[in-house]
């Protein structure tokens, strides 16, 4: 699995700080921008944030690569409604060769891995086998969650702090939350200010909401 920034907004902590102060300030945005430093940043943006108003900083996207990765991943991950997909096509690109991905607790299993990569050549077999008779959009109906996709995925930095709060939590599914993790890393990397306390709630609120489903272990740092 691989994830990569592809592209966000150019100076988007100066944008969104300057939108943020436009607010509070006689003067437009546009000469703001000009009067923008990282000193006024910390001050223009970081107090709106530390407030809970992160409207601000949706003038902000980024857009992530994400390849490799299972159909279970991206059917949770598309459930994100504030966000833009594109998704490889299993009805015009061909499974033949595609990959799956084997969960950890699989692996460690020595005849659990032995059964599920045996249950997965069946499927390819069988995939092949329908293909070259029916349409590739209908000889996909054989293939499993497992099966390996590429995704391309655009988010507003106000729905990237909503997705990591619910992804890299503890108790989100494992490979989505490897995911999250390093999204975070890249967009922390990219704009520092606006994700300096983005993760789960545990991070960004310094509580968990769980209640009695709490998973016990608040993370300090990325895996």
């Amino acid at each position: 699995m691989r994830v990569t920034l592809l592209s966000y907004t150019k100076d988007a902590e100066r944008l969104c700080a300057s939108a943020a102060h436009s607010c509070y300030s006689d003067k437009p945005a546009s000469e703001l921008m000009d009067d923008w430093d990282e000193k006024k940043g910390q001050r223009w943006l970081g107090n709106p944030l530390a407030s809970g108003h992160h409207s601000v900083i949706e003038h902000a996207s980024f857009t992530f690569s994400i390849e490799g990765a299972s159909r279970a991943l991206t059917h949770q991950l598309v459930r994100h409604r504030l966000a833009s997909f594109s998704q490889q096509s299993q009805r015009y690109v061909s499974m033949e060769d595609a990959d799956y991905v084997l969960p950890d607790s699989i692996a460690r299993d020595e005849e659990a891995a032995r059964r599920f990569r045996e249950l997965m050549e069946h499927i390819w077999e069988e995939y092949r086998f329908l293909s070259e008779r029916v349409p590739k959009e209908d000889a996909r109906y054989v293939l499993p969650n497992a099966c390996t996709t590429n995704i391309t995925v655009t988010m507003n930095a106000r729905e990237l702090w909503h997705f990591f709060e619910l992804r890299c939590c503890n108790r989100a599914q494992w490979e989505l939350r490897a995911v999250a993790d390093e999204m975070l890393r890249l967009a922390r990397e990219a704009s520092p200010l606006i994700f300096s306390k983005a993760g789960p709630p545990c991070v960004s609120r310094g509580r968990c909401p769980e209640g009695k489903m709490t998973c016990g272990r608040p993370r300090t740092e990325l895996r």
